[in-house]
């Protein structure tokens, strides 16, 4: 009769190891149902302020980190066995494992780290199933505070930048990439106003700090200013756009974005000429803005520099040179000379206007990818964001390190800080838009599923905080702009 090696033993009794956990595995999976159906049993028993629906949601999340626990518990159990077979095996045969010399001290290494690698795993599973449970509840808070309140449908392809007028009557602005920008009445969702002049996509659109006078930035390597005349239609009822159905992050086919034969922009009335043109750019002219005051403009380029320009006689007052790639935006202060440019060059610039004399400029280098904004806040802050996944929080004082980090998960886009309560909204390519405080926690973010929410990347974002019904605008290239409610003294109360 053959006598069985060491060795075969060895591989059977793992071998009977893995049926006998896999056994185990399956006798949980299938005792599951029972056993879910009748913690609900006792839940429904119970008294609770909680909506059903949450009760449902928190105990599934909760079923899941058991089973998880479960799981590692009897992988544990099948870890301890292993080293007291061999600790053993060891003891009685002396010195080796697969041939090599294996000390106690040894020993108690590998029992050492496969300890550690347990407990890591323990940590993980159970810090990602808790984060389940806090963005659950994350999302419902959200929907209560966030509100989308109307959704802005008329462009024919996507919108890069979004802006509200600073006079009477208050308006909404989208700049596309169909060669267009539009004006909103904020209420009601029809389009007031078509600019046409513009012969390639229209990049930036800014309004004048008391007229009604606009600023666009273009792909044709101009800056346009033209006039505006607006009536506001009168609003209408509208239905209640806050229901939402399905779960949060439901992805959406191009079949449910906005129809483009809907021109909604079709029967308004249209500029086709500027005022005046500004063209000193060799480059595509991303963004432009207003000084304090109105009667200079800033513009922002790809040909790598930034251009100051006299608005009543067009003339170009200062060439802003220094960025080692091209610009991707720039912004004014909104009570001082001051103006902020940021470039693929992964830094942004401050140029001082203040005196006539001297122009000075400070560099800030803190972000690792292109920086895609940065805006002025109150006081001497400045906060920029970057392809880097990162927002930083700046004092103009001390500008070797930022005073605030966001970290997130993707990339961001054109950034706006509601400057009485200092909260930043960040715009991101993954279709999230989420809300900071200026020390970086994190307050909110808006509702995204198949029903409402922006379906491709979101570009900008723009505060209105005196406005009854909407103070916070997004746009994307999902074509459409959205009008949002964020009740802020519950955000903050939250917080």
């Amino acid at each position: 009769m053959p006598i069985e090696s060491g060795s075969c033993a060895s591989a059977r009794q793992a071998k009977q190891k893995r049926k006998s956990h896999s056994l185990s595995i399956r006798r949980t999976n299938s005792s599951e149902q029972e056993r879910a159906g009748l913690q609900r049993d006792m839940l429904e028993g119970q008294d609770s302020k909680l909506p059903s629906a949450v009760r449902n949601t928190l105990l599934e999340l909760f079923g899941q980190i058991e089973r998880e626990f479960e799981n590692l518990y009897i992988e544990n159990l099948e870890l301890r066995r292993e080293v007291d077979t061999l600790n053993e095996r060891l003891a009685g045969e002396g010195q080796t494992v697969d041939g090599a010399e294996l000390s106690k001290g040894q020993l108690k290494t590998k029992a050492s780290h496969s300890t550690s690698q347990l407990s890591q795993k323990l940590k993980t599973t159970y810090k990602a199933s808790t984060s389940k449970i806090v963005s659950s509840f994350k999302t419902t808070t959200s929907r209560a505070i966030c509100q989308l309140v109307k959704e802005y449908v008329g462009h024919r392809d996507g919108i890069w930048d979004v802006s509200v007028a600073k006079t009477q009557p208050v308006v909404l602005g989208t700049a596309s990439a169909d060669h267009t920008a539009l004006l909103w009445s904020i209420e009601t969702g029809k389009c007031l106003v078509k600019y046409v002049g513009h012969v390639g996509s229209v990049n930036s659109i800014k309004f004048h700090p008391t007229e009604q006078v606009a600023l666009t930035a273009s792909g044709d390597q101009t800056a346009h200013i033209w006039r505006y005349i607006v009536q506001l239609p009168t609003p209408q009822p509208t239905a209640d756009c806050n229901q939402v159905s399905g779960e949060d992050e439901v992805e959406c086919s191009d079949k449910d974005e906005p129809d483009a034969d809907g021109d909604g922009s079709s029967d308004c009335p249209t500029v086709r000429a500027p005022l005046t043109s500004l063209k000193s750019h060799q480059g595509v002219v991303i963004a432009a803005d207003w000084l304090v005051g109105g009667k200079q403009a800033v513009t922002a380029s790809w040909d790598r520099t930034a251009n100051l320009y006299d608005v009543e006689t067009s003339e170009l007052v200062h060439s802003l040179t220094g960025h080692d790639q091209e610009l991707t935006h720039c912004c004014t202060h909104p009570t001082q000379r001051l103006v902020v440019t940021s470039s693929r060059d992964t830094t942004f610039r401050l140029w001082d206007f203040r005196d006539p004399s001297i122009h000075s400029v400070n560099v800030f280098q803190g972000h690792t990818d292109t920086v895609t904004s940065a805006v002025f806040t109150v006081g001497d802050n400045v906060v920029s964001g970057s392809d880097d996944r990162t927002v930083k929080v700046w004092d103009l004082k001390n500008m070797r390190s930022p005073i605030a980090t966001i970290r997130t998960d993707s990339a961001v886009n054109r950034i706006n800080v509601c400057v009485g309560q200092r909260i930043i909204a960040l715009p991101h390519d993954n279709r999230q838009v989420r809300l900071f405080d200026m020390s970086g926690v994190r307050l909110a973010r808006l509702p995204r599923s198949n029903r409402q929410g922006h379906r491709r990347m979101v570009c900008c974002s723009a505060w209105c905080e005196d406005h009854p019904i909407c103070n916070l605008f997004t746009c994307g290239f999902d074509r459409q702009a959205i009008g949002w409610n964020i009740n802020i003294p519950a955000l903050l109360q939250e917080k």
